[in-house]
């Protein structure tokens, strides 16, 4: 089996489709339009069953993480579907330069692909940490602001989601809002603004307050935790969410952003550790 790979270049970008791993139902129905402004055409996976983890048994060590087992079969799954033009997709990934599957999904992702005879197949890397600079996502500042407010925006809409779902009197009126203002939102990702994400928000606001909703009974609230992916990842969770609003709960999650300043945090700590110890003459 040859571990040679392709590299992902720019000029690629106009005639392939990239596939992505789900993850996020909300917030990864805003990253197709995101980056479409910068030129990729983006295609997030909804291939969910037991095909998915048999997929992914048979192409990662059972001793690697679930999550990566779940990413990477997915993306096994859905290139056996006939659905795309075998030389002209790519897959894409996330790395944050951590541990684990943080940074090594890329890795398991091309011996998956090889296993298969698919070597030809590009893998992009979509991380802020100079990893894989051959064979990464550009990311131009407009590109980041998108992103940022993507992210804000999909924060919004699973808290306003989660809080008004269970008590909606008409079911499947709170799903229908969001489908809604996804719509509606796409279009202004062109020249996002402070001040117009005060008017969104107050409008995202007003219109998950116009659902009729019975609130004579407090539900009681179920805080999601734990690894990002499986928190989460209907697919990993096995939809969890949707399984608490059934059972008469309320779905708590934090946001996404909560996450990226963590991780902008945790490098701050790391850059102020390396250069105190380096000053003392520890390292």
């Amino acid at each position: 089996m040859s571990l040679e790979y392709t590299l992902f270049n720019s000029d690629m970008k106009k005639d392939y489709t990239i596939l992505v791993p789900s993850m996020l139902p909300i917030h990864f129905r805003l990253l197709t339009p995101v980056f479409a402004k910068s030129g990729y055409k983006l295609e997030v996976l909804t291939n969910e069953g037991e095909q998915v983890r048999e997929e992914g048994l048979a192409h990662v060590h059972n001793d690697t993480c679930y999550p990566a087992l779940l990413v990477i079969g997915q993306m096994i799954d859905a290139l056996k579907s006939g659905k795309y033009d075998m030389n002209h997709v790519a897959c894409a990934i996330t790395q944050t330069a951590g541990g684990c599957r943080a940074s090594n999904y890329l890795s398991l992702l091309r011996k998956a692909l090889a296993m298969e005879g698919w070597q030809h197949i590009p893998c992009l890397s979509a991380n802020a940490n100079g990893l894989e600079k051959g064979s990464s996502v550009e990311f131009t500042m407009p590109l980041i602001l998108r992103i940022l407010y993507g992210a804000l925006y999909g924060d919004a809409l699973m808290w306003l989601s989660n809080q008004v779902k269970p008590y909606e009197l008409e079911k499947g009126a709170t799903d229908k809002a969001v489908n809604q203002f996804i719509d509606e939102l796409i279009p202004m990702f062109e020249h996002g603004s402070y001040k117009q994400s005060k008017r969104i928000y107050k409008k995202m606001l007003e219109m998950f307050k116009s659902i009729p909703q019975d609130r004579s009974q407090t539900k009681i609230r179920i805080g999601i935790v734990g690894e990002i992916y499986m928190k989460y990842s209907p697919l990993g969770n096995q939809h969890l969410e949707d399984y608490l609003i059934e059972e008469g709960f309320e779905p708590v999650l934090s946001g996404v952003m909560d996450f990226a300043l963590y991780c902008v945090e945790n490098s701050i700590i790391d850059y102020e550790y390396y250069h105190m110890h380096e000053k003392n003459h520890y390292i």
